[in-house]
């Protein structure tokens, strides 16, 4: 509070006495924001570009169980963009599969954000537990995601799913919720709640852009189903707000970062006595020479290859990643562009009508051209904030 704040709300107080009392005044529907300071949208800043490969399913996750030849296998991929919001709810349900097996000795075929969830709830479920993986974090495809709280991004198409998925759509999205709860407030943080504002110079309709996109596309949309989850959104008045569009919308969202959350992943499982080892698989048949009995499968899009699943579909994005800036932490959805300050970078990722043609797309190679475009686009919102 500045000086002159002061002295006109202690003339304030002093005048209240002899003073008719005014009547209150009803509360704003929105909450004053904090200065929120421009992110510095350059090309130069680009520190690298990434592409993730969504392991999407028309069905949903695949989370059932098979005999191949002596091994029980629980499935457990195909998550969409929703890998890393469902992961402890879905890795829950296959753990359960697991250990009703009886068997003490659990393999987990996968090293990202469903294998390491997988590993380390069997540990809590008493198991002994060997993580066998090709690559482990920060080289998962996983670590490529947004880090956003999106429990129904590109979750499965509404007409291929069965009655029965989106209850337990709910059940897995409730408890990931609560798990990623004991997390916030941890060293480095892991997991943590930033504001995000979805901007426009049109009035916006009551749903996000991305959902009727997501409804236009047929993916399915269960979020209405856990609202109470996370706050409602605030429209915020023209004037009231630093960003040069005349509509602004807030809400709060869980936040991934990715890299500290990993390691910290990896860690909890090494500490309760897991293992990593190197190991490539080519074919289901040689899980044989595993001296385990049960195995998970969590290999993502991995699992296209390796179990010839051709429900598997990709859904390539891409994300031009800038130097993080310590005092930006909020996110925003402007044209498109989704950008959200995470500890370990700036996303920059363009959900327009490139991120729809990337359905069923599998280059992985960046584009480093398209990279500077979103991060131009970004530049023109920043460079005129208020």
């Amino acid at each position: 509070m500045n000086r002159r704040d002061f002295l006109g709300g202690a003339a304030a107080i002093g005048l209240a006495g002899c003073a008719r009392r005014a009547k209150p005044t009803a509360a704003a529907p929105y909450d004053v924001l904090p200065k929120l300071m421009p992110i510095r949208a350059h090309a130069d800043r680009i520190f690298r570009v990434t592409v993730c490969l969504r392991p999407f399913r028309a069905a949903g996750p695949r989370l059932d169980v098979e005999r191949v030849g002596d091994k029980i296998v629980v499935h457990n991929y195909g998550h969409g963009g929703s890998g890393w919001s469902l992961s402890w709810g879905s890795s829950s349900v296959a753990v359960e599969k697991a250990m009703a097996a009886g068997e003490r000795d659990v393999a987990v075929i996968g090293c990202g954000a469903l294998g390491l969830t997988s590993a380390i709830l069997l540990q809590r479920a008493g198991a002994r537990v060997t993580i066998y993986a090709k690559e482990r974090p920060p080289d998962v495809r996983s670590a490529r995601a947004t880090g956003s709280w999106t429990p129904d991004s590109r979750i499965a198409l509404t007409n291929a799913v069965s009655p029965d998925f989106p209850a337990l759509w709910e059940k897995m999205c409730r408890t990931s919720f609560h798990t990623y709860e004991s997390y916030l407030g941890m060293a480095g943080n892991p997991v943590e709640w930033l504001d995000h504002y979805t901007l426009s110079d049109e009035n916006q309709s009551e749903r996000p852009a991305h959902r009727e996109r997501a409804e236009a596309l047929s993916f399915a949309s269960y979020y209405d189903r856990v609202s109470d989850l996370t706050p409602h959104h605030q429209d915020l008045p023209p004037g009231t707000h630093p960003f040069p569009t005349r509509y602004a919308r807030r809400n709060s969202n869980l936040t991934f970062n990715i890299a500290g959350y990993s390691r910290q992943l990896v860690n909890d499982f090494l500490v309760e006595g897991g293992k990593i080892e190197r190991v490539e698989f080519q074919t289901p048949s040689e899980l044989s020479r595993l001296t385990q009995k049960v195995v998970i499968n969590a290999t993502g899009y991995g699992a296209r290859a390796l179990w010839k699943d051709e429900s598997i579909v990709p859904v390539r994005g891409q994300i031009a990643w800038l130097i993080p800036q310590p005092e930006v932490n909020y996110g925003v959805m402007y044209k498109n562009l989704n950008i959200l300050a995470r500890r370990d970078g700036i996303v920059v990722q363009d959900m327009g009508i490139g991120e729809m043609e990337g359905y069923n797309d599998a280059n992985e190679q960046p584009d480093r051209a398209a990279a500077e475009s979103a991060v131009g686009v970004a530049a023109e919102l920043f460079e005129r904030m208020r």
